[in-house]
This record gives structure tokens, sequence and C-alpha cells, in this order.
């Protein structure tokens, strides 16, 4: 593991990366490009709601080939991002995946589903000369399928909300993350409340992801609270992605 007390990390996170979302992200993006040297971590979904295949948006691949280019990293973030299963006869797998979200996609695949939903996206992306080291669940919801495809497969890493997870042997890194619920707005005045209370809880954690959604940059509040952040912790953390932080800790 890195020395904690001299290599403090942060990296940003911009979940759900699509055709449809790139644009909505592109004045964060220059603003963060303005601050300096912040790589991004781009979770990029091959096919979101089986509307926007990447194959017919050459211009978006144009784009993130420009990212990678950069010193950013493109990660597997689903297949389709939409939980298309068949809903299971019990009140908890009802309420994960209608109430909590619809978008857990790999919450209930079992393992042959989701290493086919896993290659055909690692297949996509090798198609393009993207690099990938990591995948990432929507909504961060994994079955145990899905955990045993993730271990033979040539991934060096997940994520959830509580942190990474190194492959194949499943080692877990504390690395939280600030997050926002940005869909009404009592919802956004507690997700500025209990991020400044994590940020004060987080001072000495190795690594610290921001993890920004599309839903985030329809408010200025939410675009201003990150800005404002990754401002506050620049002089003290470098800006990683999360595969360079996975590499260090080899």
């Amino acid at each position: 593991m890195p020395d904690q007390a001299a290599s403090l990390a942060m990296t940003v996170v911009l979940h759900d990366v699509t055709p449809e979302s790139w644009p909505v992200y592109q004045d964060f993006i220059h603003a963060v490009d303005a601050l300096g040297r912040v790589p991004l971590t781009l979770l990029v979904v091959p096919d979101f709601h089986h509307q926007f295949h990447l194959d017919r948006f050459p211009d978006f691949r144009n784009a993130i080939e420009q990212r990678i280019d950069r010193g950013d990293e493109v990660v597997l973030h689903g297949y389709y991002h939409h939980d298309d299963s068949p809903l299971q006869p019990n009140p908890v797998n009802w309420f994960m995946r209608r109430i909590y979200t619809h978008e857990g996609e790999f919450y209930s695949l079992d393992e042959r589903h989701a290493r086919q939903r896993l290659e055909q996206g690692l297949e996509l992306f090798q198609r393009y000369r993207w690099p990938v080291a990591g995948f990432v669940a929507p909504a961060w919801l994994m079955s145990q399928g899905t955990q045993a495809a993730l271990r033979g497969l040539p991934l060096r890493y997940t994520s959830n909300l509580a942190g990474l997870i190194r492959l194949p042997d499943w080692q877990r890194l504390d690395t939280p993350t600030l997050v926002w619920s940005s869909r009404s707005a009592w919802r956004r005045r507690a997700s500025r409340h209990w991020n400044q209370f994590r940020l004060r809880q987080s001072l000495s954690t190795p690594l610290l992801r921001l993890g920004l959604h599309p839903i985030d940059m329809r408010y200025r509040e939410a675009v201003q609270f990150w800005l404002e952040t990754l401002e506050a912790l620049l002089p003290t953390r470098t800006a990683l992605t999360k595969a360079q932080w996975v590499n260090r800790c080899v």
C-alpha cells in the first residue's frame, strides 16, 4: 500500500457516460481541465437502455479516444445499464429493482449471463482499442453470479459504494465515495450536508472518490459543490484514475 501520509489521492469519476450524456458533461469537463492535470475516470455504457450502441456514434468514440490520449481512463459500466431480467417473487428483490433503482442490470444475473454481458462489453472496447482495467456495475449492484464471472476475466478491479475491489482475489480497498442524490431539492440539500460530513470524516483516507452523475449537471448547486470540492482537495491530494490507484496498491 502507498504511504498514507505522503500520497493522499482522489479520483474524479463520471458515471453513465454515453452518447446521450456526453454533451451534458462538457461544461464540467472544461472546468476540470482548466484546473490543471486532473485525469477523469469515465464509466462508459456500451448500449445505454438498448438505444445508444456505441457503434452508431463515431463522434462520441472519437471524443472518448481524445480523452484517453489526455490520460483519462475508460471503465466498463454495465452493458445496457437497464435491469431487464425477470423479477423474483420476494419483497427484497422487488424493492431493490423497482424502488431503489431500475438500473441494477447485474443485480440478479447468474454467472453465465453476467459473463456473457461482461465479455460483450470487453470485446467491444477491445475492438475500439480502448484499454480497460475495471468494471463498475450500474448502481454498484452485483449478484454472486457477477462476482464469480469477474474472477475469471482479465480485469484488475471492480468497485462498489464502499470501495475498490482488486481482482481476481477480491481484495477490498477502503476508498469512500462522495455522491449526490440530485432528483429533488430536499435531496440536494441533504447531499451537500452529507458530503461535507463525509469529507471531514475522510481527511486521512488514502483515496477519496468523487462520483458524479449526469443529473448533477442540471443543478448549479451540485456542479458548484463538485468544483469547489475538487479545488479544495487538489493542494493536498494527487488526482489519479482508479486504475492508477490500483497499480499503486500492488
